[in-house]
């Protein structure tokens, strides 16, 4: 079975964060990656957790849902910390 292998520019393309975010999460140890050369090699399976996923509509209506009752609580508040 062949596996996937990514690159640390790959990987924060796909995540939409910058390469130097990924080295220092891969030098910690948080992600797993192989050392070839001058390069890290990171399997795909050990970045799946990492990639987030699509939003079902029922997710969305949630995070609406949420949203709303914070506003509704704290509304005045986030009003004066946006002035800021």
């Amino acid at each position: 079975m062949l596996t996937k292998l990514m690159t640390i520019p790959q990987l924060a393309k796909q995540l939409g964060v910058s390469r130097n975010a990924v080295y220092k999460r891969v030098k910690n140890g948080n992600i797993r990656a192989e050392r070839v050369g001058r390069n890290y090699l990171i399997r795909s399976q050990d970045a799946a957790h990492l990639v987030p996923h699509q939003l079902t509509s029922a997710d969305k209506r949630r995070i609406d849902a949420a949203v709303g009752v914070v506003v509704d609580q704290y509304g005045k508040a986030l009003e004066w910390l946006g002035r800021e």
